[in-house]
């Protein structure tokens, strides 16, 4: 079986510490520093085993970076597998992953009734509610809203820290990406032309008269459908779970995250994180680089 653990920090003498507990368990591994960069410098040890990392290893190691952790310094990524990663297919969530927003609350903006969705997103999203009870809720009351304003929205939209880097590069690796998202195709379709993904899997806006009904007759994009698409693409593709990397912030992604070789919860919900494979959550998309193990010698900018 293949392991490595992957440390993100913002100081470059931080790994010694790591070093030490791997050697202390016996642990003969290879290391790598993969970055230097100021906002991730990033190592990764690599070694064989025969067996998962014992509890024992993975409390020490959490005792260890629990500081650096809630300081927004450090992440760390431990993945096992029967061999290293080799990706094929790589899935995204996009609101609060792919971009700096969630694109319902921002049409809730503009229309005057921002915290009243804010509020009904959030509950969803920390999985407090049904994702499909909450979009229905949410799309209802846009009901009337002027189409007109929505290339407006798009265009103010900020891409996350580091999503044009991960994306060239993937593309570059030969990584089939594509969008799994609870939102509008509106936006999915224009974000991942932007960032030159295969494909994009998404809700339709439906309009009458250039005005948004609050009503939609296809079924919802949700937490089961986004792991079907998943599961078909890899299908379709001949690839293994392990050749899947998924990322997602929300609730609703925690199937598809389960489901994916490795599976990433990105700057995500504290339920999320704790319920997720991995979770990244003090650094940029392209952290996920190192993670796949990665050098800066290998990536472009």
């Amino acid at each position: 079986m293949f392991a490595s653990l992957t440390l993100l920090h913002k100081s470059p003498s931080y790994p010694q510490a790591i070093a030490d507990l791997l050697q202390h368990h016996s642990i003969a591994t290879s290391a790598r520093q993969l970055s230097q960069r100021l906002e991730a410098c990033a190592w990764q040890w690599q070694w064989q085993t025969q067996a998962q990392p014992s509890s024992e290893f993975v409390n020490a190691l959490n005792e260890i970076l629990a500081e650096d952790r809630a300081d927004g310094m450090a992440d760390a990524v431990l993945y096992c597998a029967e061999q290293a990663p080799a990706m094929k297919l790589a899935v995204f969530d996009m609101d609060s992953t792919l971009i700096q927003a969630e694109v319902m609350d921002q049409l809730a903006f503009a229309a005057g009734i921002g915290e009243q969705i804010s509020a009904i997103t959030a509950s969803a999203m920390r999985g407090e509610i049904d994702f499909q009870q909450s979009f229905k809720r949410r799309l209802g009351l846009l009901k009337g809203f002027d189409c007109g304003h929505l290339q407006d929205i798009y265009e103010a939209i900020e891409l996350m820290p580091g999503a044009e880097r991960l994306m060239t590069n993937l593309v570059k690796q030969g990584v089939h990406t594509v969008i799994l998202s609870g939102g509008f195709s509106f936006f999915a379709d224009q974000f991942a032309t932007r960032l030159g993904m295969q494909e994009a899997h998404s809700n339709p806006l439906e309009q009458v008269d250039g005005k948004l009904t609050g009503d939609i007759s296809v079924p919802i994009l949700d937490a089961e459908r986004k792991l079907e698409l998943l599961t078909e693409i890899r299908q379709q593709h001949g690839w293994q779970v392990e050749q899947s990397i998924a990322v997602g912030d929300g609730a609703n992604d925690l199937p598809m995250l389960g489901a994916a070789g490795l599976g990433v919860a990105f700057h995500a919900k504290p339920l999320v994180i704790e319920q997720a494979p991995h979770h990244v959550s003090h650094f940029g998309l392209d952290s996920l680089l190192y993670v796949l193990g990665l050098s800066d010698d290998e990536l472009v900018d």
